[in-house]
């Protein structure tokens, strides 16, 4: 899988329907979205943003929509997007891109599993906020926080 295929993203954050970044970046270029979560990570709360860190923990799941993005908008948005969440091509940015295996719960019929693009904490934004003893979010759903 190349580093710009075209998947859908899963947002958990600002990205998600009625936060602030999903009007400058999402609206009028999503073909669908939909609920889903991400199992195998954790939530926490960032200086005014979330941030989701891979977890052990197998009960662990960050919940947030899945958004697909029209065709004719991907690699605008993809930019777009990567800028925002500072995501490096080294791996080293604020954020990082992985394409990750995500529950959409509004599939046909009941839920399907897809691949998504997730962004992460990158390993120094981890490490730093993880080192001020973060606030977990339990319920994995920064909106319910």
């Amino acid at each position: 899988m190349t580093d710009d295929a075209a998947l859908p993203f899963f947002v958990y954050g600002t990205l998600r329907r009625g936060q602030r970044n999903h009007g400058r970046y999402l609206h009028g270029h999503c073909e669908r979205v939909e609920p889903a979560e991400l199992a195998g990570a954790a939530l926490y709360e960032g200086p005014g943003y979330p941030y989701a860190v891979a977890d052990p923990d197998p009960g662990r799941r960050v919940r947030g929509e899945l958004v697909t993005v029209r065709a004719g908008d991907f690699a605008q948005v993809l930019a777009e997007l990567d800028e925002l969440e500072g995501c490096r091509p080294d791996g080293r940015g604020l954020y990082v891109r992985r394409p990750l295996p995500v529950t959409a719960s509004l599939a046909a019929p009941g839920t399907a599993r897809v691949t998504a693009w997730v962004y992460l904490a990158g390993p120094d934004l981890t490490t730093r906020l993880r080192a001020t003893d973060p606030v977990l979010i339990p319920s994995g759903d920064w909106t319910a926080r």
